[in-house]
């Protein structure tokens, strides 16, 4: 089996607010890719794309009521964990999520399993958990 150095992987969201999820996304430590906005509005998001380190990412949209893949009841039922290097880095991201108006779901504590984590709600409601146990 051969191995692609690109994502394969990409979470998928919608925001009603795109900026702001954008700005969020950035305080977790993605990078921005790619962002088309429409021609006619560019404060409608059509496509975006952000990376998450070298192994992952997302793609995210604004709520168009026109495409069944971006339609308001999609905004805010999202769940996302992210891996991070270190348990000291679980405290950094949650705080850096929390200024950028996240909302507290579950404090940084340290798991029976291995590793620490913590969640957090982006101001649309969707959740990012972030963890140092990079699974098996």
């Amino acid at each position: 089996m051969t191995h692609n150095t690109k994502p394969q992987l990409f979470h998928s969201l919608t925001f009603a607010d795109a900026a702001r999820g954008a700005e969020f996304l950035r305080a977790l430590g993605f990078e921005e890719v790619v962002v088309n906005t429409n021609d006619n509005d560019p404060n409608i998001v059509e496509h975006a794309q952000y990376r998450w380190r070298d192994n992952g990412g997302v793609m995210f949209g604004s709520v168009r009521e026109d495409n069944p893949h971006a339609r308001s009841e999609m905004v805010g039922h999202a769940k996302c964990y992210l891996v991070v290097e270190t348990d000291a880095e679980v405290d950094e991201v949650f705080h850096r999520a929390l200024a950028a108006h996240g909302t507290a779901i579950a404090e940084p504590t340290n798991q029976d399993y291995g590793g620490r984590s913590a969640t957090i709600a982006d101001p649309e409601g969707n959740q990012w958990s972030m963890g140092s146990y990079p699974g098996e």
